[in-house]
């Protein structure tokens, strides 16, 4: 018997699916579209589908999508992720084909990102279906907001995705790349606060906000801090006219690690450089922050982590385990329990407008996921 993924993977049919999403408007908080798209799509082929409400605890016009498919065969239930939303600018994107590569018309990004990740286990699915391929129970969702903050998955109801597995496609790189760390993040939010009065007539009199923030910010270990760890302030904005001095800076930065105790260490440090600061100009400060997603650690030993690779293998692909400095989907996941891993889909210079994938890469990664669903 002759074995070739490549031709039980439906090219054409894979190749419309993913250009019908990308010309779906989905930014985040409005996937409500996409969503419609994908269960009329679903119903159509007889999967029991159910949305829940996490639309509602984060502004979106509509909730996360998950997909039932019955057991053909043995083995315990698996679960498959990608989201529906995209990064701006991606409404009216006009998909074009060239040399077996999709790009946009470049007004656009893609929306490769995430619709890639969509596609391919939906095809992977059909596949396995048409085939005859015995497979546990597999469930799908299809995630909102993944790129505003995670509020998807961390507004999800675990009750509709009862697997302990869970293969999130949605990370650059060649298919065949398996994401086996990636860093928490904080969001840090700092006020600095002086005292405002006349510059020319009398600035002794005031205590300048702007100084202490340059003070503080000078003294802060930023950007490459380890290969595991960075910080970047993002955006400071406070002041006004010239004659008066400022009385109030605002700060917004973000750290990364995924060393839990090397994150909180920096933190500490930038709030103790704003400490110093305030306490050097007589002023004051606020700092806030917030851990926006854990760390996402694959244990060199797990069962997913193998099944992935052996699946790489059995399609002729050689698996690379990498680490990335983003977050995703798999470390809310991972952070709710679940064995969580995010595999490489093929998707190139994602959130720009020279966005594109390989034809190819779409029906790798179809031939990837579908040998992962099977028993």
């Amino acid at each position: 018997m002759i074995k070739s993924w490549e031709k039980m993977i439906n090219k054409n049919r894979i190749l419309k699916l993913f250009l019908d999403l990308v010309k779906i408007d989905s930014p985040s908080l409005k996937e409500k579209n996409v969503s419609k798209y994908l269960c009329a799509l679903m119903e159509e082929r007889g999967y029991e589908i159910k949305q829940d409400s996490a639309g509602d605890a984060c502004g979106g016009n509509t909730g996360n999508v998950y997909v039932r498919i019955p057991a053909t065969g043995d083995g315990e239930p698996i679960g498959f992720s990608a989201h529906m939303d995209c990064v701006y600018p991606c409404c009216g994107v006009v998909p074009v084909i060239k040399d077996g590569i999709v790009y946009s018309s470049g007004d656009t990004v893609l929306g490769g990102d995430d619709k890639a990740g969509l596609a391919t286990m939906i095809e992977a699915v059909q596949h396995l279906k048409e085939e005859n391929i015995p497979h546990p129970d597999i469930y799908l969702m299809f995630s909102i907001c993944e790129e505003s903050g995670m509020h998807g998955a961390k507004n999800m109801d675990l009750s509709l995705f009862p697997v302990k597995e869970v293969v999130v496609l949605d990370s650059g790189g060649a298919v065949s790349t398996i994401v086996i760390e990636a860093p928490s993040k904080a969001g840090i939010n700092i006020t600095f606060i002086g005292k405002s009065a006349h510059a020319g007539i009398a600035p002794e009199s005031g205590i300048s906000a702007i100084q202490i923030a340059a003070e503080a910010v000078s003294h802060m270990k930023l950007m490459r801090i380890d290969k595991k760890t960075t910080a970047n302030l993002g955006r400071i904005e406070g002041g006004g006219a010239t004659n008066i001095v400022t009385d109030k800076v605002m700060l917004s930065a973000e750290v990364r690690s995924s060393n839990d105790q090397t994150l909180q260490d920096l933190i500490d440090h930038m709030k103790q450089c704003c400490a110093e600061a305030a306490t050097k100009f007589g002023g004051d400060y606020n700092f806030e922050y917030e851990i926006s997603y854990p760390a996402l650690h694959v244990d060199k030993n797990s069962p997913l982590l193998a099944r992935a690779e052996q699946s790489c293998k059995n399609i002729g692909l050689e698996p690379k385990r990498v680490s990335t400095g983003g977050g995703s989907d798999s470390n809310i996941l991972y952070g709710k329990g679940y064995s969580a891993l995010t595999l490489g889909i093929g998707m190139s210079k994602v959130h720009t407008l020279e966005e594109f994938i390989e034809i190819k890469s779409l029906t790798n990664c179809a031939e990837l996921v579908a040998d992962m669903m099977k028993s």
